[in-house]
């Protein structure tokens, strides 16, 4: 489920995975893959010791909250509006409350997620900038301190809410792990992703 966290630009906005069969997170209104994210944030660790760093993240945005869909209707099985009604058609959410946890394997099903979300969509190259000396991050138009961007990582690494399913994670988010560790320094220092 996606998180609210606090940005410096726009209050609080919603961040996170949306569905347990898919590893894509939500940012307002972009997408992206959990597998790329990881690869950004790593890219991003190993730059941290540049006081700025510059990079366009492939995403896809939708616009229309109405071709977002409704998260909670989903989730409920009583309204799939949207790309999100539409993965949760195919993923509806577990019968049972114990099921409810992020599937590693979740990357296995981005193909058909693409062909979904391809129907909403645009695919855009998103611009991000980190100030390792401020301890900002921009993310498209959404500006986080230091502080709520390292959430945004622990979320991921977390698996999100309701954590990855009996505490595996997929080899990406372990590789983001290890650059981030190899490189505590700027907007990573001090960071704690604990098992």
């Amino acid at each position: 489920m996606p998180l609210a966290f606090d940005s410096l630009s726009h209050g609080t906005v919603a961040f996170g995975f949306f569905n347990i069969d898919s590893d894509m997170l939500l940012l307002e209104k972009y997408f992206l893959f959990g597998s790329e994210f990881c690869e950004h944030i790593s890219d991003m660790a190993e730059n941290c010791d540049a006081e700025q760093f510059e990079s366009s993240w492939p995403v896809y945005i939708i616009e229309d909250r109405d071709q977002i869909g409704d998260l909670m209707g989903a989730i409920h099985g009583i309204r799939f509006t949207g790309f999100i009604g539409e993965l949760y058609r195919r993923y509806p959410f577990p019968e049972k409350h114990e099921a409810f946890r992020q599937k590693p394997e979740g990357y296995k099903s981005r193909a058909l997620v693409e062909r979904m979300i391809s129907n909403y969509a645009d695919r855009i190259l998103l611009p991000v900038r980190a100030d390792n000396r401020a301890l900002e991050i921009d993310i498209g138009e959404y500006k986080f301190n230091g502080e709520t961007f390292q959430e945004l990582i622990t979320y991921v690494w977390r698996g999100g809410y309701p954590r990855w399913r009996d505490g595996l994670r997929p080899d990406y988010v372990l590789d983001m792990k290890d650059k981030i560790e190899r490189h505590p320094r700027g907007l990573f220092e001090k960071i704690q992703l604990n098992f």
